[in-house]
């Protein structure tokens, strides 16, 4: 139990700078650690957002109330987009999002590391809280870098075959800027994405920390296996980490909705079809694409030997 506590240890802390055989290898491990940490967030956040595209476009046309769509529930919008658009409908603006997913989830995985050992280090807080704190950080760092390409990828996804206002993703930047304010066109309404981001990360990468905590602290033979880049690790099995991040992606929409849009929300259209829509389908996109971000972050971390 001992060296499982230590291998734990090193999991949940990888050291900043990783050894390596050779006489070159520690520097070269050194000066291309952040790019591969960069790297393996980036792949995490595309594979994750591509898995669940479909489920994005169809969340934007309900909650944006879509004229076409707005009389239809989640899955009777997934038969009609491709019926009315074809199947590529469903990937519509994932284009976008695949520019805007890359440097979030990388910025986002990256920042908490981050973040993580600055508060430890420097805050001196420990135990699980200071993954809830950094997940807040993190998520609000990329929210923050990445908020023109979403907002340009949510204008894409709720727009229809032939009612296009805007022709393409640069396009859809030169608008926004000649039209909106310029710059500051861009970042319109990140002040309420920010404050839902800040409880939505924290509580995500707060429960999967935790669970794959306390997980591989009292069952490490169960559910754990040792890290392909570094025996002396221990990691979660694929299947565990598709589990724990899972129930991270349930947890965190569950108590991320904010109590000032609620109150908007239904003081503008009520509880079944304001407050309320779109919620079964953030549960049925937030669990698959948390699932699958924590764990492929989890396997890249090992492909490019960040353990």
């Amino acid at each position: 139990m001992a060296a499982a506590a230590a291998a734990l240890a090193a999991a949940d802390h990888p050291p900043a700078q990783p050894p390596a055989a050779g006489a070159a290898g520690p520097t070269a491990r050194r000066d291309f650690y952040w790019l591969r940490s960069f790297l393996a967030g980036g792949i995490a956040g595309c594979c994750a957002k591509t898995t669940v595209a479909p489920l994005d476009r169809v969340k934007v046309l309900l909650q944006a109330h879509n004229h076409h769509y707005k009389h239809l529930g989640v899955f009777s919008t997934l038969c009609a987009v491709p019926q009315k658009e074809g199947y590529l409908g469903l990937y519509k603006g994932n284009g976008a999002m695949m520019i805007r997913i890359f440097p979030y989830g990388a910025i986002q995985f990256m920042a908490f590391e981050h973040y993580k050992t600055l508060i430890t280090t420097k805050l001196g807080v420990s135990g699980h809280i200071h993954r809830l704190m950094a997940g807040s950080m993190a998520g609000m760092t990329a929210v923050i870098c990445t908020y023109p390409l979403d907002m340009v990828r949510v204008r894409l996804a709720f727009q229809v075959k032939g009612e296009h206002t805007y022709t393409g993703i640069i396009h859809a930047f030169k608008t926004i800027y000649a039209k909106e304010g310029g710059f500051l066109g861009f970042y319109r309404g990140l002040m309420p994405t920010l404050l839902g981001m800040a409880p939505y990360a924290g509580v995500s990468f707060f429960t999967f920390g935790t669970l794959k905590s306390v997980g591989l602290s009292h069952a490490p033979t169960l559910l754990g296996r040792p890290s392909s880049d570094n025996p002396n690790v221990l990691v979660l099995k694929t299947h565990i980490n598709l589990l724990c991040g899972g129930i991270a992606g349930a947890i965190a929409q569950t108590i991320s909705t904010m109590r000032e849009t609620m109150k908007y929300v239904y003081g503008h259209h009520g509880i079944r079809k304001g407050l309320y829509r779109g919620l079964s389908l953030n549960y049925i996109r937030c669990i698959p694409s948390q699932a699958v971000a924590f764990t492929t972050y989890e396997l890249m971390k090992q492909f490019f030997h960040l353990n």
